[in-house]
């Protein structure tokens, strides 16, 4: 009976012992997700798992409408936008937690059409709207990449009839789609979506032609005590999220 007893004690030592060497349990964190950045996102999501063991569960939509959905309680605990006017109003707003805010990334637009002699090298289709019948954007009001192409075609002082043109999709995604289905003959695109492609034909955009497209990162209120939020957005700023970042046809701080 002794014996059997020190026996019992001595399993529940070890089993207590291995408990307190045990890493923190793995969480999962809700992350809000600018449309522009889905395919960098994911990979920094995986590589995050893989490193921490936490899972970033992403939702993707234009930067307005998650605001939209933000602002009415939907449970994130993290928004990566695709500007900074979003993440700053979030937090003068009292949605978000106060010095969290980053720029996690900087974003370009481009011309691209699924016609391999359409754009030039230059953008010079857009003088010409005789050669195309619908130039498609994401809504300028709610996707800052919309907004950035409708600056773009303001300083290019385009004839009128190319914004009769005009098709707009609700996000960047979507205008993509728009593009290489051939439903818009060309487009403004995020550089991160045609970064390896190599079909039909695009023209960068230079940035002097719109104001600079700096996508700020923010914890929200919701995910202040979240352990893995926090996690993810200190990952965020680690050179293997960068490298990432950077792969998509990002620039980086």
């Amino acid at each position: 009976m002794i014996h059997s007893f020190k026996a019992l004690l001595s399993t529940s030592f070890i089993a207590l012992s291995l408990m307190a060497v045990q890493p923190t349990y793995a969480r999962e964190t809700m992350v809000a997700v600018a449309a522009n950045f889905t395919a960098a996102a994911k990979e920094i999501a995986d590589a995050f798992h893989t490193e921490t063991g936490h899972s970033a569960i992403l939702s993707f939509g234009s930067t307005g409408k998650l605001y939209t959905q933000i602002a009415n309680g939907a449970p994130f605990s993290l928004f990566l936008a695709a500007d900074q006017a979003r993440p700053i109003k979030a937090e003068a707003e009292g949605l978000a937690v106060a010095d969290t805010r980053f720029t996690y990334a900087r974003g370009q637009i481009v011309l691209l059409s699924m016609d391999p002699d359409l754009v030039d090298a230059k953008g010079a289709i857009l003088q010409t709207p005789d050669k195309f019948a619908k130039l498609a954007i994401a809504n300028p009001k709610t996707a800052p990449y919309g907004a950035a192409a409708m600056e773009t075609l303001a300083n290019l002082k385009v004839p009128d009839a190319v914004l009769k043109s005009l098709v707009r999709g609700d996000s960047i995604s979507q205008t993509h789609q728009f593009v290489i289905s051939g439903n818009a003959h060309l487009g403004f695109v995020a550089l991160s979506q045609v970064v390896d492609n190599k079909e039909g034909s695009q023209w960068i955009v230079p940035t002097d032609l719109y104001t600079p497209i700096k996508q700020d990162a923010i914890l929200l209120k919701t995910g202040a005590d979240d352990e893995a939020a926090r996690s993810f957005l200190a990952f965020l700023k680690s050179d293997k999220a960068k490298a990432i970042i950077r792969k998509f046809g990002y620039g980086v701080d």
